[in-house]
């Protein structure tokens, strides 16, 4: 029994070595590759641009026409329900000529039920 070899045809260890190796070789040069790739972006990204067109300097200040997008939309709602309020319990205006005002509205829900509210005539929708 002392001449028991090993099958030869199963497998090729010279290319499993190589492919082993290739990957070995892949897994460390890549990722060097990769970081070299991001030095040379933040390298390219440091650097000072200049504006393409002179007139877009006088540009970049510039405010978008109107409607504009909210900065500080919670700040704007208080302020829109303070104003609300406002108008809600003061007495004031609304046409002058033709002699329209408004009351608060405390005001006129207590005139409301003091007078009632208009009804129709009965038998008039009949």
């Amino acid at each position: 029994m002392a001449d028991v070899h090993h099958e030869t045809s199963d497998v090729d260890l010279r290319g499993l070595l190589r492919f082993a190796g290739g990957l070995l070789a892949a897994a460390v040069v890549i990722p060097a590759l990769v970081g070299l790739l991001f030095v040379y972006f933040a390298r390219r990204e440091a650097r000072p641009v200049s504006l393409e067109f002179p007139l877009a300097a006088t540009e970049q200040n510039r405010v978008p026409p109107e409607p504009r997008l909210q900065t500080s939309p919670r700040e704007d709602l208080q302020n829109f329900r303070e104003q609300e309020d406002t108008v809600l319990k003061s007495y004031g205006w609304v046409d002058r000529n033709a002699g329209i005002v408004r009351i608060p509205i405390d005001e006129a829900m207590k005139l409301t039920v003091q007078r009632g509210l208009p009804a129709r005539p009965e038998g008039a929708g009949r």
